[in-house]
């Protein structure tokens, strides 16, 4: 009788501390666990699409979160050997950053070093890649507010003292950070006709480089500030650098004291350069759940628990899709991607996107969140924001 009883007091244990755990978790994050019906959404296609996901349909996929209506409706994590994906593939890449850049090369920016990535160092803090960028455009954001930096119209090159001599072009003197903000910068780049893993690509080369700032600003202009989007990741550290010299906080320190505090971010991780500046562009990891929060602080107006973290202002500036991208139906905002929504031309989906199909995508018609995490950088191609979105948007019933 006893030994039949034990394992039925265990799973009775085991369901408690998991319910106490999720109650408790959706108390400190401001939203309750519901179903997906409940709110509106079919359960069934959420369903299918995570069994695709769960197949390999779709390539390598780390997880898949919904919230709606400030209720965490579905969750899904997904089991990848990326040990034995990256077996070869890591030292191949490692010989190839050797001879280039000789003992410059570091495996942090070894992509196939599965220590770095998707994972940080087998915990449960996934690397978000691009929508770092996002990240930093909130705390430009707060610095202005704060008054810290005094406007996106401010001409960047005091900012510089110390790369004074690459401002010697009237063009690139007359940089503002509005322009860096919205990839306009028109200093020469190309990370988009090569893969990441490539030599010939600018972002490679900067992350291979000991001087970020010297490797982007000795760069020559290409077009006049404000004309061209031209999508940039260097772009990014130059707002990392600013954001230091106006607050004289490194930004990982005035994100935890003014972004992710507030939001309840206690474990994360962010990568910082040879120089000792924060890699913005790209070098921070969080949970899952926590990177649902950026995308909720968004739909919310910038407001969390009551209190405004981002201006409704500056979260209206920031996803203005007024700057044009050549040859996409895309806009581009402060540092998001903006992508028209397939039911309605009117309106746009808020987009946060990252090498390797970080995607965290905000439907604000629709009061929904959506978290997809993974590592597409292999054979497989990553679906796009566009199909990932309809996919969603046709699941609300």
């Amino acid at each position: 009788m006893k030994k039949t009883l034990l394992p039925l007091l265990r799973l009775t244990l085991l369901t408690i501390l998991s319910v106490f755990k999720i109650n408790a978790y959706a108390e400190s994050i401001d939203w309750a666990i519901s179903s997906p019906e409940i709110q509106g959404i079919s359960q069934d296609k959420l369903l299918q699409l995570h069994q695709e996901l769960k197949n390999g349909t779709h390539g390598y996929i780390d997880s898949f979160l919904v919230i709606k209506n400030n209720h965490l409706v579905f969750e899904k994590y997904y089991e990848n050997d990326y040990d034995s994906l990256t077996k070869n593939r890591r030292s191949e890449q490692a010989k190839i950053m050797q001879i280039n850049y000789g003992d410059k090369a570091r495996p942090i920016y070894n992509y196939y070093n599965p220590e770095w990535h998707p994972f940080y160092k087998d915990s449960e803090l996934h690397t978000i890649q691009s929508v770092s960028k996002s990240v930093t455009s909130a705390l430009i954001g707060i610095a202005i507010e704060r008054e810290e930096i005094p406007s996106i119209d401010k001409k960047i090159s005091s900012y510089f003292p110390k790369y004074k001599a690459y401002f010697d072009d009237s063009l690139k003197q007359s940089i503002s950070i509005r322009d860096l903000l919205t990839m306009t910068a028109g200093i020469k780049w190309d990370e988009s006709s090569t893969a990441y893993t490539s030599p010939l690509n600018d972002a490679a080369n900067m992350e291979s480089s000991e001087d970020w700032l010297q490797y982007i600003l000795a760069l020559p202009m290409n077009t006049k500030p404000g004309e061209n989007f031209v999508y940039n990741s260097g772009i990014t550290v130059l707002l990392s650098h600013i954001l230091y010299k106006a607050t004289n906080m490194h930004i990982d320190e005035y994100a935890k004291k003014y972004l992710f505090g507030p939001l309840d971010i206690s474990d994360f991780y962010w990568k910082k350069t040879p120089t000792g500046l924060i890699d913005a562009e790209g070098g921070l990891y969080l949970s899952s759940r926590d990177f649902a929060k950026i995308g909720y602080l968004y739909l919310q107006d910038g407001q969390w628990n009551n209190k405004q973290l981002l201006t409704k202002k500056w979260v209206k500036s920031t996803m203005l899709p007024d700057t044009h991208i050549p040859e996409s139906t895309r806009k581009y905002g402060y540092q998001w991607w903006l992508v028209p929504n397939p039911n309605n031309e009117n309106s746009w989906i808020y987009s946060g996107s990252g090498y390797g199909g970080q995607y965290l995508l905000v439907f604000p018609e629709n009061q929904l969140v959506v978290v997809f995490t993974g590592w597409n950088i292999f054979d497989q191609a990553r679906p796009s924001i566009e199909s990932l979105s309809k996919r969603i948007i046709n699941a609300i019933q």
